[in-house]
């Protein structure tokens, strides 16, 4: 076995805290996150909390799994920052309040939600606790509270309200929330649900929280204000095939006992156990796609036939991008490529690529220039209708669209193997 582990473990990305000690910044990350991540069987990967860093995080590849935690108040400009309900008074109490939350970190901003955004798009798996929930929530075009004691906890009838932050106790400070049926929240905790109780006390340190959730997601448990206390898309949601997108706005790795690592329930380190399930999953998956076969070995016979067929696919190529007609002479050599087409109906990844970048045989070609002046018009219609959209509709749409990309694509992929199982069997 390889001593060097970042090499065979997935790697999670976790963005650091600055603070100032000494008269010195200092990025940390606390430990119960990096303990747990590590005991499941991942690599913590420190992303620094520096300025410009948001334009290198293509340094960072492979990225198997993010876990965005704790920090300050997102800046209200990321989304629908609503103050109205707010006097200056109040506004400048909150601040005086809560003013180590409230000391806006605009690179963090920057560095995590451009993470969100990327584990959205590739369905990297993905777990925000505290901040990190918020930060999830917002990528994908939801708001926030601007502070739950002046917006939320007034509202409500005192004995509903709930405090959800206690500077002088940040450990051992618990509140009740209720879980929601049928959601991962529910099947971690369930052995520790009293009959007909669907309730958990929870840390939490936090002033603002989920004021709209976005459309994907589904709420997995309430505090009794009403406030939303974690969140996940079902939809992005099966660890063992490598898919997790959760928000918990509580703290499960900090529910322990007093001086004790013994955890208040079972199911607080689940959410870590399945994310980094989902961590590993995801590398696999990936490790499938993007390992590099060894080219198979061809005699001369092979050697010449892959010779012709390449020839008609760049004679294919040259006829379509040029649009003009083709020698007479010349057409028997493009039968070789028709021939390949309709003899590998289930094609590999690479034959794929090399297709699309050839086009396609001379059978289609009377139609290719009419669907490319189609698909023109298409587009600029489209580029209008868009220009016109609000960010988070455009948002909202690319999400759906990178989803039904993902479900084309595992159906596809279903009915390749099929296929192959098909044409061996009856090969056999």
């Amino acid at each position: 076995m390889s001593s060097d582990l970042s090499v065979i473990l997935p790697r999670v990305l976790i963005v650091s805290r600055r603070t100032v000690r000494k008269n010195k910044f200092v990025d940390f990350v606390g430990e119960y996150h990096l303990d747990l991540i590590v005991g499941y069987g991942a690599v913590p990967v420190i992303v620094p909390r520096v300025s410009g860093l948001h334009m290198l995080l293509d340094s960072f590849e492979p990225i198997h799994g993010v876990l965005l935690c704790e920090g300050e108040d997102i800046d209200p400009s990321w989304y629908e920052e609503d103050t109205s309900g707010l006097s200056q008074e109040e506004l400048e109490e909150i601040r005086r309040l809560h003013a180590s939350d409230t000391a806006i970190d605009k690179e963090k901003d920057s560095i995590e939600l451009r993470l969100a955004k990327l584990c959205l798009e590739r369905n990297i798996p993905y777990m925000g606790i505290c901040r990190g929930s918020q930060v999830l929530n917002v990528a994908c075009g939801g708001s926030l509270i601007q502070d739950i004691g002046k917006e939320l906890s007034r509202k409500c009838p005192e004995s509903q309200r709930v405090v959800h932050i206690n500077y002088d106790d940040y450990d051992g400070h618990r509140h009740k929330v209720k879980i929601v049926e049928n959601t991962p929240l529910h099947s971690w905790f369930k052995d520790s649900l009293e009959e007909d109780k669907m309730e958990i006390w929870v840390n939490s340190y936090h002033h603002q929280g989920v004021k709209r959730l976005a459309q994907r997601f589904v709420p997995m448990a309430f505090a009794p204000d009403g406030l939303i206390e974690g969140f996940y898309d079902p939809d992005a949601y099966n660890p063992e095939e490598g898919k997790f997108i959760m928000g918990l706005q509580f703290h499960p790795e900090r529910m322990r006992k007093t001086d004790s690592d013994e955890f208040d329930y079972p199911g607080c380190p689940c959410a870590y156990k399945e994310f980094v399930k989902a961590v590993v999953a995801y590398q696999k998956k990936l490790n499938s796609i993007t390992c590099v076969q060894r080219p198979i070995k061809l005699n001369k016979e092979m050697e010449n036939k892959q010779k012709i067929i390449v020839r008609s696919f760049s004679l294919a190529k040259d006829l379509y991008t040029t649009g003009k007609g083709i020698n007479p002479s010349k057409k028997s050599e493009l039968e070789a490529g028709a021939d390949f087409l309709e003899s590998n109906t289930a094609l590999n990844v690479q034959q794929e690529k090399r297709l699309k970048q050839m086009g396609a045989t001379v059978r289609n070609a009377g139609s290719y220039i009419e669907r490319l002046k189609l698909n023109e018009e298409r587009e600029k219609m489209a580029r209008n209708v868009m220009a016109k959209m609000t960010v988070e509709q455009l948002s909202e749409l690319l999400t759906f669209y990178h989803t039904m990309n993902q479900i084309c694509s595992e159906v596809l992929e279903k009915k390749f193997h099929e296929l192959v199982v098909t044409s061996d069997f009856v090969g056999s």
